[in-house]
């Protein structure tokens, strides 16, 4: 028997696996040490905690100023709507008002396309710290501009002005910190991390619309016109002086820093590559932003749609609660403007003491599932949420931003999170950056221009509803086809784990399952009937 298992096969005959020669032994072993290698403990990256709190705590401040002055226009665009477009009818004022405000968004994707690659090109440290600047000079202005009263038809062309500049700002600041977050922290904790930016995120928003309605039951509303509406966007330059000196004392996030020390912005660490494979990945770090931006629509078009449906049903149910539902209240509905204002602010208050509980539970039930019931649930409760928001009275009208707010926070706490994981490094802020601010320039930040818009021509007071149900149906589809990304390492970054305990414990665990695959793939080569038998 031994000696027929020596013999050469006969021309046409194959040999099974079971006939496999010593040598043919070897060969397969090598092939399958090198394609189910564990990890080393120099793949997985330790980070330093007070790193990532001061990492997380700079990139929430500058997100919370850039809300602070969202909250500040959403609760003043009647109020500013009197100042710089006084001889319009109040419908016509609101309108104007949003059409200044969604100007801003019009230019944010031009702000994603200068900013993104820049970031995967020098650094996103110093690029945050340059839309800090911007972000805090621009607002700052809009509280020394002349009204219509003064300058006639230049008072609005400046403020569109400041706008324009707020959103070119803009279009660089979110998809930094949130890349910024997501490279610093640790992969088991990227959901609650990350959740800390949108926590910074309505925590601003609550500041400046508790600020407003503070100023108009203090000063009342023909004082807020006067001069009163100024006060809220003069403060931004204080706030802008502070997010300033914290981003500029923050380092590179640990993934850049990483991708650098090879020569390229993304590579992840591979002992199997040949020079000239390092040569490519160089070569890619040289490249160009339109290079880059043509590698993300072509390579990665797919990302890129998920990213952009994502943020559709995130930010139309942002900026339909924070932006458009204290005007819908009072200019729609006839309520009084401070009662408006202030549930509209406990909701707000709601979203910010839940943010973190919901990026915490991603960590564990992942980021597909709540986005997926989140959406669901807005397509079914929109309308419902609407109805009682128009119902007499105060109880019933709360409840209804309540269950807005809830649906609200099911993306906010996630987003942060979800978004970077769906880009590799070397691209992730410039892919980021482009697809985050398209979808927010035609679906978010227009959403209070074009709702009011519809209920001027229709008259149909549910249009908002409507609106939140095809945003959600969007999230859903979207959600469906994202990949699961939590307890996972970001594409074209090694793990990352808050200790040195817990990096041997993931080094021992990957030789543990590479051992395991390797040696059923073993099985399988040198035992084809095996599993057949076992299964019987």
């Amino acid at each position: 028997m031994d000696a027929d298992h020596r013999k050469p096969p006969r021309p046409g005959q194959v040999r099974s696996p079971r006939e496999s020669t010593p040598a043919t032994d070897r060969l397969v072993r090598i092939a399958l040490r090198r394609r189910k290698s564990a990890l080393s403990i120099e793949e997985v990256m330790v980070t330093d905690r007070p790193e990532v709190r001061r990492a997380v705590s700079a990139a929430a401040l500058g997100n919370m100023m850039e809300w602070f002055d969202f909250g500040v226009y959403a609760y003043l665009a009647a109020v500013l709507g009197k100042v710089f477009f006084p001889g319009s009818s109040p419908g016509i004022q609101v309108i104007a008002s949003f059409g200044t405000f969604a100007a801003a968004f019009l230019v944010r994707p031009l702000g994603g396309l200068a900013f993104g690659p820049l970031g995967d090109r020098i650094g996103r440290q110093r690029v945050l710290a340059a839309t800090m600047i911007m972000m805090a000079v621009s607002t700052f202005a809009v509280g020394l501009l002349p009204g219509y009263g003064t300058v006639g038809l230049l008072a609005p062309v400046l403020l569109l002005l400041c706008r324009l500049v707020q959103g070119f700002s803009t279009g660089g600041e979110y998809a930094g910190a949130t890349t910024y977050i997501a490279e610093y922290s640790p992969d088991e904790r990227r959901g609650f991390l990350g959740s800390w930016l949108d926590f910074g995120t309505f925590v601003g928003y609550v500041l400046g619309s508790a600020l407003v309605t503070a100023l108009t039951a203090a000063l009342g509303e023909s004082t807020m016109v006067d001069w009163g509406w100024r006060l809220p966007f003069l403060l931004s330059g204080p706030l802008g002086l502070i997010g300033l000196y914290m981003r500029m004392r923050l380092e590179e996030t640990p993934a850049f820093r990483a991708a650098a020390s090879v020569g390229t912005a993304g590579m992840a660490n591979d002992p199997d590559e040949t020079p000239q494979a390092l040569e490519e990945h160089a070569e890619e770090a040289r490249q160009s932003g339109h290079g880059r931006l043509k590698e993300t629509f072509t390579k990665h078009w797919h990302a890129v749609l998920i990213c952009m449906g994502l943020v559709v049903v995130y930010n139309v149910t942002s900026y339909m609660v924070t932006s458009y539902l204290p005007t819908y209240m009072t200019e729609t509905l006839g309520r009084d403007s401070t009662t408006s204002q202030l549930l509209v602010l406990c909701s707000m208050i709601v979203v910010a003491l839940t943010i973190t509980t919901v990026g915490r539970y991603s960590d564990v039930w992942g980021r597909r599932p709540v986005f997926m019931a989140g959406s669901a649930a807005l397509v079914a409760l929109a309308i419902p949420a609407l109805l009682l928001i128009r119902a007499q009275g105060a109880v019933l009208p709360a409840v209804g931003c309540l269950i807005l707010a809830l649906l609200l926070v099911c993306f906010a706490g996630t987003a942060a999170s979800t978004l970077p994981a769906l880009f590799p490094t070397r691209l992730r802020y410039g892919a980021l950056s482009v697809s985050y601010n398209i979808s927010v320039s035609l679906f978010g930040g227009t959403t209070p221009l074009v709702v009011s818009a519809l209920i001027e021509n229709t008259r149909n007071q549910m249009i908002p509803a409507y609106y939140l149900m095809a945003a959600g149906a969007i999230g859903f589809v979207s959600a469906f086809f994202l990949h699961e990304t939590a307890g996972r390492p970001l594409r074209g970054s090694g793990p990352m784990v808050e200790s040195e305990e817990k990096a041997r414990e993931l080094v021992a665990r990957s030789r543990v399952e590479a051992g395991r695959g390797a040696r059923d793939v073993w099985v399988r080569l040198r035992h084809p009937w095996h599993g057949h038998h076992t299964e019987r």
